[in-house]
């Protein structure tokens, strides 16, 4: 096999291993909520600073990369993921569980630019390679959300945070084994430099990327809130039982599992914003079916709203499309801050509306946030057609 292609499968198993430690919260919520006395926007505050932190550690993994290289740096935030697993499953208190929650957070935040950089210099069809990157969340998410669950209802929600120990330390193991040493980008170029506002601002003020930031906050949000509150949606709006919602939240990975590469390879050819109108397109319907209908609509809104969150292979890969080779570790990473650390608060946002004024104006919330950004995307794709 080629070395790309060892990279690309082991970049997209660190992937995996990052996102089940954070997917695994989301089952046990509500066990959560019960063993500390607080309520879902509390647990969603948590989460809401674990995805910031997740967003905010974008930008500087690329700084980190280009100083130390790549693959220190993925192998960092294998190992961070890992540890703050144990430390989250052994929290004595709420406070302790959502600073550690953060701490999980920064760690997995360490991975995603780096690796996409680094597969962007080894792949030419870069959307097709950056879509099946990103299928290491839904993977994730296949497996998390029936597991945790499970060893959720037998034997507590601690264990079931050590799922994503479990899952990173293999996956430390091969990367470190398998992956060759990189060397670094710009080795000589001062940590404070990049840092300088001034080169910064001028990248974020470039008008395409400024749309792309747009597209990506409103679909970042969507997919914070659904990774967070999709299960407890599922039990608390219609009934379902939590083993029910959680196989529910593992199809909705799958769909979005096999709909990523998909997305990304019609990205590649019939251009970024035309597929990125289809995937908004897609869960304005999913969100609203989910609030709206009953029975078999539910059950096929959730395939639909994996379709809807697939959003970030066309939409990533216009990202790269618009930076430069030089730009794209450092570059792609600040873009990434910005518009995870908005959406970032679909977490809270969603979590509070639940418990002030529902579940149905919650979620409808998402179906009107995608209306937006489906406007947006449809307006450059005619622009640049």
């Amino acid at each position: 096999m080629q070395y790309r292609y060892v990279a690309l499968a082991l970049c997209t198993l660190a992937f995996t291993s990052t996102m089940v430690a954070r997917l695994v919260i989301s089952p046990v919520v509500p066990q959560i909520t019960a063993e500390f006395a607080v309520s879902k926007g509390a647990v969603g505050l948590a989460l809401s600073g674990m995805w910031a932190a997740y967003a905010v550690t974008q930008f500087p993994s690329g700084v980190l990369a280009d100083r130390f290289g790549e693959r220190r740096v993925i192998l960092l935030a294998i190992g961070l993921t890992g540890a703050a697993s144990v430390l989250l499953a052994a929290a004595p208190s709420y406070a302790v569980f959502a600073v550690t929650a953060v701490v999980l957070g920064a760690g997995a935040g360490l991975h995603y630019t780096v690796a996409t950089s680094f597969l962007a210099r080894h792949f030419d069809q870069v959307g097709r390679a950056i879509g099946i990157h990103v299928t290491g969340g839904p993977i994730a998410g296949l497996v998390a959300p029936v597991a945790a669950a499970a060893v959720g209802v037998r034997y507590g929600f601690r264990p079931a945070l050590l799922l994503g120990a479990a899952v990173a330390i293999p996956v430390f193991v091969l990367f470190w084994h398998r992956i060759e040493p990189t060397p670094p980008a710009r080795p000589e170029t001062t940590m404070r430099s990049r840092f300088e506002v001034g080169p910064l601002r001028t990248l974020l003020s470039r008008r395409e990327i400024q749309y792309t930031t747009v597209m990506a906050i409103g679909g970042a949000f969507c997919w914070q809130a659904t990774a967070s509150f999709l299960p407890a949606f599922l039990i608390g709006y219609h009934g379902q039982s939590a083993a029910t919602a959680s196989v529910l939240f593992s199809a909705y990975f799958v769909v979005h599992g096999v709909s990523q590469p998909l997305l990304g390879t019609l990205s590649d050819r019939f251009g970024r914003d035309l597929i990125a109108v289809t995937a908004f397109g897609t869960g304005i319907v999913g969100y609203g079916a989910l609030v709206v209908g009953t029975g078999i609509a539910v059950l096929l809104a959730v395939p639909l709203v994996g379709v809807a969150m697939s959003w970030g292979a066309p939409v990533q890969s216009r990202f790269m499309d618009v930076l430069s080779a030089d730009e794209r570790a450092a570059g792609f990473g600040l873009v990434r801050t910005v518009y995870m650390t908005i959406g970032a608060l679909g977490s809270v946002v969603v979590g509070g509306l639940s418990d002030i004024a529902g579940w149905s104006v919650a979620f409808g919330l998402l179906a009107g946030l995608l209306a937006v950004e489906s406007l947006l995307a449809a307006a450059l794709a005619y622009a640049n057609r």
